[in-house]
């Protein structure tokens, strides 16, 4: 990645946007450098079609955009040219009554290329598209390879290849691969585009969800997709080594449209094998040193991937203490730290490791939700404290080395579940590495669990994975059913509790 990203974010463009507007255009389009969007075509579109119209920004700064129109499908299905379908650059072909949002621009700079923000504009137009019930999302897409093919194929020629994928271009290989499909190819499309040699493809995305009679669309998401990576222990050269299975599962789980990848407690410590004939507690001192290289490229893997990613846990030294910390790597580009409160006597003993002190919940944009690492979850307090927060969704990277041990994080992350009428997913290690001291063996089955109760799986289990072997489990959680079962479930524990007998509070840190 060319630059440390600290912050992404996605929204609606604003007319005090436009000088890093602009700015981004002319990086984006240095062969159309005189032919950018004028501040006065800014206004109009933002005036006609508000919610259309989206930036993304890196730290604050603009580096993307998409802009749409509202236009008849009658329109789109003639033979049209840029100037055509944008009503001679005034606009005027926007309709609010129209069935189809046309793209009339997407660009992300060259800099930030790489990093799938473009897929999230397109995403989000998808959004949109649904949102007002439109039926399509249609634009004619440039072909700027096109150009260096010319002499020896037509644009269908070319357009078969990269369908093929004998041939890569930049823009229709990712506007096919991210659900597209080709209409038809338009000539004399737009002028001046020498690269594209005025040719472009006509594409379209079609809304499945269009329904010709008008209704309103639920936009608030209660449907989370939980990406669980039961990590295998094996031997790593080294970091990068790390990161090249790490993005693997990752890539994995947000290929399946996951809102959450969830790796496992000390799923790093294969790394502690180069220390393996220093003493246990300053061969972990050692792998605290990969913390925050890890959570750097954590963090790039949540933007890139766009999903959000709790990396487990591994040893953290600050200011001379050790602890037991993971990150919850925002898709945004933010990220928070978590800390395990309650170590164990073979981290204490082995390793030094002191336990944290703040119990706190996380707001995301999939609802608020917890970490607790392992040992923890055999405390309750914890996880009712967070509910009492709101928190929807639990999770709990572990590390266990035997069923007995494994039995204990089960059962108590079971019971988690049902006292808070939430969501609790569990994530493991498996394997065994011969040559790292107090690390031999493992045992994992990592699983989502429920509230008991007539909507959730009568055991209480949503989805596991097969004892002890290397795999991700996909689970889909609805928030909706959690808050039918707060008001109006067979017993109500969260309501019901006696607050004139008992309560729980957060002590002084």
């Amino acid at each position: 990645m060319q630059a440390e990203i600290n912050k992404v974010e996605l929204r609606n463009l604003k007319i005090e946007d436009y000088k890093e507007l602009k700015n981004s255009m002319i990086e984006s389009y240095p062969e159309m450098v005189d032919d950018y969007w004028k501040e006065t075509d800014i206004k109009k579109l933002l005036k006609i079609f508000p919610e259309g119209q989206l930036v993304i920004l890196v730290d604050d700064i603009v580096v993307g955009s998409a802009l749409s129109l509202i236009v008849d499908e009658d329109l789109v299905e003639k033979n049209h040219d840029y100037a055509k379908i944008t009503g001679n650059y005034t606009f005027s072909t926007h309709t609010p009554k129209g069935e189809v949002l046309y793209g009339i621009d997407v660009f992300v700079v060259p800099k930030y290329r790489g990093l799938r923000l473009g897929r999230r504009l397109y995403d989000a137009r998808k959004e949109i598209c649904e949102q007002l019930n439109l039926k399509s999302i249609v634009f004619a897409g440039r072909i700027p390879n096109y150009s260096q093919y010319a002499q020896e194929l037509t644009p269908k020629g070319y357009i078969d290849k990269v369908k093929r994928k004998e041939i890569h271009d930049p823009v229709l290989s990712f506007q096919l691969s991210n659900e597209f499909h080709v209409m038809r190819i338009m000539k004399n499309y737009l002028e001046g585009d020498k690269k594209s040699k005025e040719f472009a493809v006509l594409l379209e995305w079609n809304n499945i969800y269009y329904d010709e009679s008008p209704q309103i669309i639920n936009t608030t998401k209660s449907v989370i997709r939980l990406g669980l990576i039961q990590w295998q222990m094996r031997p790593l050269g080294n970091l990068e080594a790390l990161f090249e299975q790490s993005e693997f599962f990752i890539d994995a789980v947000s290929g399946y449209g996951s809102d959450f990848a969830v790796f496992p407690e000390l799923f790093i410590a294969p790394l502690m094998a180069d220390y393996n004939h220093l003493s246990e507690a300053d061969a972990i001192r050692e792998l605290a040193k990969y913390a925050e290289p890890i959570r750097k490229r954590f963090q790039e893997l949540a933007i890139s991937y766009n999903i959000n990613i709790i990396t487990g846990s591994m040893p953290h030294l600050i200011d001379g203490t050790l602890y037991n910390s993971g990150f919850l790597c925002k898709r945004d580009g933010t990220y928070e730290t978590y800390t395990k409160i309650h170590i164990t006597p073979n981290e204490v003993f082995h390793w030094g490791i002191t336990g944290g002190n703040a119990i706190q919940t996380f707001d995301t944009d999939c609802g608020k939700i917890g970490v607790i690492i392992c040992y923890d979850v055999e405390f309750p307090e914890l996880s009712r404290l967070m509910a009492d927060e709101g928190m929807n969704i639990l999770f709990v990277p572990f590390l266990t080395d035997t069923q007995n041990a494994y039995t204990r994080v089960k059962h108590c992350a079971q019971a988690r579940a049902i006292e808070n009428e939430c969501y609790v997913a569990i994530a493991g290690c498996v394997g065994n590495l011969p040559k790292v001291n107090n690390m031999d063996i493992q045992y994992a089955q990592s699983a989502v669990f429920t509230p008991s109760d007539f909507a959730f799986p009568s055991n209480g289990v949503k989805a596991e994975t097969t004892p002890n072997t290397e795999m991700t489990l996909i689970v889909d959680v609805d928030l909706d059913l959690l808050k039918e079962l707060h008001e109006h479930g067979s017993v109500k524990i969260l309501k019901d509790r006696r607050h004139d007998l008992y309560r729980i509070k957060k002590g002084r840190s």
